[in-house]
């Protein structure tokens, strides 16, 4: 997905949600939930907010965005990698 350079630090914000949702992820894990249960809420929930914070036309470029990465096997990739210590 196109964004900010990969060389620019994440906003505080932002890191602290992703802190925030890899913890809520790692208790549902250990709640036995299913991997396709966790992603499919998360995006839901994900999908709520952005119904009322951005216009409809904005939620679809951010889906177009991430369908491309999807189909060029970035997703893929990014999931392959191991994850950053911090």
């Amino acid at each position: 997905m196109s964004g900010p350079s990969a060389e620019a630090p994440p906003p505080a914000d932002l890191s602290h949600a992703g802190a925030v949702v890899d913890k809520a992820i790692e208790y549902m894990v250990g709640q036995n939930i299913g991997s396709l249960a966790i992603a499919s809420a998360l995006l839901g929930g994900a999908l709520g907010l952005l119904a009322r914070s951005v216009s409809e036309d904005a939620i679809a470029q951010i889906l177009q965005n991430a369908l491309a990465s999807v189909r060029s096997g970035e997703l893929r990739q990014m999931s392959a990698q191991p994850p950053k210590a911090g």
